[in-house]
């Protein structure tokens, strides 16, 4: 035993000289990283507030209201409950001016305002966008210490990160850690999703704060984190400040969130689509179709384009172009590179309002079918999805209209859903649907729909 305890020593002894050996080789650590990363926070700090609201919400009624007796003899008396959220904001020019999420402010009756250095300010909502979970708010105080705006448009991964918060109603708390990924979407957690995606410790109470990068500018603002337990793994999102500077200017200015509008479908290029079509690369995405009359189609933007940047932007992602194009002014023009017929051009595109688009789709009218008879279909365009508040990942045919009295009205159909599969098997086409349809049979159907937010499945005998 004591010889195998002296082997023990030895070989512990020889890896700690073997740990010693490689550090010589490795870069110095540098004394003063701590020292920077200190200031980098007395910098920041000062920007970040702590955010708290209330709200009132309206509640289920007793269900001794629903019986006619007691509706009569108590009167029909909605209850009301107040909700309270704590969250963090971004103060982002000295006149009061600040940035936060939605789900932080959104819809309510009271915000107020703690500073860094003790004051309270009760704020006003200037305006608050759901799709991309931003919000400006304001207060009544100058010469504030704003932050730094930076630019997420050329952003690293790797580089090194802050993340400033009030975690937990805990004021002033800094987190480091790097760049993690870019460009993460398709989360289901905003309509608008282009994040950040950061290792930096994010907790609730984060939202609505700053990450920022080691010369102390804003290059985000945290609002979620992927979390079984709903605290940090090291999982978290910051939507871009480009985004969020972007939608702050357009509630100033509009009063409203205006953003711009193409008015092409297009897809991303695999592997097996470049080969098809002889590219020698996947870069860019494929137009799938051109909405007519539309800022694309005048713009001389043909299906087959491939489109490779917007104002020296390289587009490598299809859900990329829609938040490209979102950011861009209506009125404004927009230089785009294109690849067609193997040669690259250059176009001026007159960029649209989004709010103005017309929505158009390819319609297909359901006719000799026992089940669905009487009901118009179609695409969900970009403009459908945007004007309806469609899910980016949802997929399936649009009802547009169900004639009274048909089969399809009996089954309970009604516009604005969205069939999403039948008797199993998925619809993610028009063309799909049509293919799924017409080799139905028997006297039963099952229909899974999306209809105001939630996933129903009905099942239909005939």
């Amino acid at each position: 035993m004591q010889r195998n305890g002296k082997i023990k020593i030895v070989l512990m002894a020889s890896f700690l000289f073997m740990l010693l050996s490689i550090s010589s080789y490795a870069a110095p650590i540098d004394p003063f990283q701590g020292d920077l990363i200190a200031d980098v926070a007395q910098k920041v700090l000062p920007s970040v507030v702590n955010i708290s609201s209330v709200k009132t919400v309206i509640v289920g009624q007793s269900p001794f209201l629903s019986d006619p007796f007691f509706k009569d003899f108590f009167g029909s008396v909605p209850r009301k409950r107040l909700e309270r959220a704590l969250g963090s904001g971004v103060i982002v020019s000295d006149d009061g001016y600040i940035i936060t999420n939605n789900h932080v402010v959104g819809g309510a009756d009271k915000v107020e305002v703690r500073l860094a250095d003790g004051r309270v300010f009760e704020a006003s909502i200037i305006g608050s966008d759901p799709k991309s979970d931003v919000a400006v708010i304001k207060i009544a105080a100058k010469d504030l210490p704003a932050i730094a705006i930076g630019d997420s448009s050329n952003l690293r991964i790797g580089t090194v990160v802050l993340a400033v918060g009030n975690p937990f109603g805990l004021s002033q708390t800094v987190t480091m850690g790097i760049i993690s990924a870019l460009g993460r979407s398709g989360l289901g957690i905003t309509d608008y999703e282009n994040f950040i995606q950061t290792d930096a410790a994010i907790n609730p109470g984060n939202s609505g704060g700053a990450l920022v990068n080691m010369k102390g500018e804003l290059i985000g603002i945290n609002t979620a984190i992927l979390s079984k337990s709903g605290g940090n793994v090291g999982i978290g999102f910051a939507i871009p400040v480009d985004l969020t500077m972007n939608i702050k200017e357009s509630i100033i200015r509009y009063g409203k969130v205006v953003r711009g509008w193409f008015g092409v479908t297009v897809q991303d290029i695999t592997p097996k689509i470049a080969k098809a079509m002889h590219l020698t690369s996947t870069r860019g995405v494929l137009v799938a179709g051109v909405v007519d009359d539309s800022p694309a189609d005048k713009g001389g933007i043909k299906r087959g384009d491939v489109i490779l940047e917007i104002n020296s932007k390289k587009v490598t992602r299809a859900s990329g172009l829609r938040i490209m194009a979102s950011e861009l002014l209506p009125g404004s023009s927009a230089r785009v590179k294109i690849l067609r017929n193997g040669k690259e051009k250059f176009l001026s595109i007159i960029i649209g309002d989004l709010s103005e688009a017309k929505i158009t789709s390819n319609e297909f009218v359901i006719k000799d079918n026992r089940f669905l008879a009487g009901a118009t279909v179609g695409e969900i365009t970009d403009v459908i999805r945007e004007r309806l508040s469609f899910p980016q990942d949802l997929k399936g045919v649009l009802v547009f209209k169900v004639e009274a009295r048909s089969p399809a009205a009996s089954t309970g159909l009604a516009p604005g859903d969205v069939i999403i599969g039948i008797n199993g098997k998925d619809i993610d086409s028009l063309g799909g649907f049509e293919d799924v349809l017409s080799g139905l049979s028997g006297h039963k159907i099952s229909i899974r729909i999306f209809r105001h937010g939630a996933i129903m499945d009905m099942t239909i005998i005939r």
